[in-house]
């Protein structure tokens, strides 16, 4: 079974060979010496370096205290959550489940081989605690895959302790510079490995990526030998170099130093977006982007990733829909069609979690007394049933062949978007053309369901409004960067809409559940008195909403002008 680990570490270069003494730098009262472990770890990879790419390692090491497999994915600067799983041959199935969005139906190969005498020194305070966790590492890489030769170097690793503060590091660190250390130019020692084992002429090619020389991106996808023509990008036609997708059809091997440069934190700095085009596309990016990263935390069960991966799916199928004058909808509708599909797939486990958060801290707010029946009992069981069949669902769903297609298409998209004559137009203009005619979609909506009576047309007429609320809260998202405040004051004002017309349809969703976990109750003997309570609340909550939602439109109508 794998557990996972929170790593926050920094990294350090100097021209000495030792670590500085640190007795005395922020409250550190003794450093105590742990001798040297020699540590022999292989790195792997697709042949293309996908995970490097995302700055992601996967070993396989022994020596040390934490032998065994490791999976590190990256949270922010210098922290990463490590996944550790015990020794054995092959690559562990959770492990490689957790970079499936990545590797796809490409094969993990060795790639970099590390071996290293790490002399280890622990950091303590005054009462013995641990601080800290410093080392000077004494490496050798040898490339296995992709590359050529060997490097060597020595580096000075310091790891907070577990729970520690991060402010220590900040402390630590101005002691260091004080000695001469300077921080290393490198994220990781896989990142420098790749840099500097790398065939020549790519090496040269990554430097001019670094150094400005604007290297071409690389899309995601599968090996070059198994998935030809996915996610090549030709680079032909509209856009004009501003923001078409710069992969040539000459594929991955083109790209492969960009994937070095990535590999070692020296990205080639993005332009800034200039053309209507542009912006869409930093916004589908990183649409993208966010269901890649959010993945593993959700085949993890991280609290909020399916939510926040349904989103980013959201967001992206509604840039397709809004900004159709921009990107060509005969290449946006059928990807637009397999994230509704995805979305869904996310929503149902998602969607049943509230609706069970929802009517347990409804019965919890009722007095004792009015409770009749085993109500929290059948709450709980259903809710589990729920999560355990949606659970299994939702991991067939991300392992799915389909799935795995639609990731390979946004890649292809990415590298090659469609776009259209209007993606060459100024961006205040195009864009607020479009987030204005979805603002006048959401109008009419909202207009209309207040015109029906209370019942079911008013409620489908609401959800409706709803989900174009998100759709123009998106859509000014994209456009806040080219437009600024009014697009950013619209936002908030659709995302308040949202939320009062969200309160409304989680009412007529926990409704329908009451109905029917009543008729089980019911068949089964039990007082249904409890269910018919909690009913006639979430009847109300319906109503206040609806009470409110005049006033609010007007307020928030008057606030949304872009």
């Amino acid at each position: 079974m794998a557990e996972t680990k929170r790593e926050i570490e920094r990294k350090y270069e100097s021209d000495d060979s030792g670590l500085p003494d640190l007795t005395g730098v922020a409250g550190v009262a003794s450093v105590l010496d742990q001798g040297v472990a020699e540590l022999d770890a292989t790195y792997y990879d697709t042949s293309d370096l996908r995970l490097a790419a995302a700055s992601i390692t996967l070993r396989r090491r022994t020596g040390g205290s934490d032998a065994g497999w490791h999976l590190k994915l990256p949270v922010a600067a210098g922290i990463r959550d490590e996944i550790r799983a015990p020794l054995s041959d092959a690559v562990p199935d959770e492990l490689a489940g957790l970079v499936r969005s990545r590797v796809r139906e490409g094969q993990l190969v060795p790639v970099v081989r590390l071996r290293s005498e790490r002399d280890v020194r622990l950091l303590l305070d005054a009462e013995g605690r641990l601080l800290a966790e410093a080392s000077v590492d004494a490496v050798r890489a040898d490339r296995l895959f992709g590359g050529e030769g060997s490097a060597q170097w020595t580096e000075i690793e310091v790891e907070l302790a577990d729970g520690g503060d991060p402010a220590l590091l900040d402390k630590l660190d101005k002691g260091l510079r004080k000695a001469g250390v300077r921080p290393s130019k490198s994220a990781s020692k896989l990142a420098r490995a790749l840099a500097e084992t790398a065939p020549r002429k790519k090496r040269a090619k990554a430097k001019a990526a670094a150094e400005g020389g604007g290297a071409k991106p690389v899309a995601e996808g599968k090996d070059d030998a198994e998935g030809k023509g996915k996610g090549k990008g030709k680079g032909k036609g509209k856009g004009k170099g501003k923001g078409k997708g710069d992969a040539k059809s000459k594929g991955r091997a083109e790209g492969q130093p960009a994937v070095e440069a990535a590999a070692a934190g020296r990205e080639a700095p993005d332009r800034e977006p200039v053309t209507a085009g542009d912006h869409v596309l930093a916004y589908v990016r990183a649409q993208r982007d966010a269901i890649l990263a959010l993945d593993p935390a959700v085949r993890q069960e991280t609290e909020d990733a399916v939510h926040d991966m349904r989103v980013a799916t959201r967001r992206l199928r509604s840039t397709f829909r809004s900004f159709r004058k921009v990107l060509d909808r005969s290449v946006t509708d059928p990807i637009g069609v397999e994230l509704k599909w995805l979305a869904g797939e996310l929503g149902v486990g998602r969607d049943q979690e509230v609706l069970a958060e929802r009517l347990a801290e409804g019965l919890d707010d009722l007095p004792h007394t009015l409770v009749s029946g085993p109500m929290g009992e059948r709450l709980q069981t259903w809710a589990k049933a729920q999560h355990r069949g949606s659970r299994r669902r939702l991991l067939g769903v991300l392992d799915s062949g389909r799935y795995l297609t639609l990731l390979d298409t946004l890649d292809a998209f990415v590298a090659d978007p469609p776009l259209r004559t209007a993606a060459e137009g100024k961006p205040a203009k195009v864009l607020a053309k479009a987030v204005r005619k979805d603002l006048g979609k959401v109008s009419d909506l909202v207009e209309q369901a207040l015109e029906e009576p209370p019942g079911h047309e008013r409620d489908e007429g609401l959800h409706e409004a709803r989900k174009k609320a998100k759709r123009t809260r998106y859509a000014a998202e994209t456009a806040t960067p080219a437009i600024g405040g009014p697009a950013k004051a619209l936002a908030k004002s659709m995302k308040s809409l949202q939320s009062l017309l969200g309160e409304h349809q989680d009412s007529v969703m926990a409704r329908q559940a009451l109905r029917e976990l009543s008729a089980v109750a019911h068949a089964a003997g039990e007082s249904a008195f409890t269910y018919g309570l909690l009913y006639g609340r979430e009847e109300r909550r319906a109503e206040l909403v609806e009470k409110e939602l005049p006033t609010a439109w007007d307020r928030i109508r008057g606030a949304a002008e872009v």
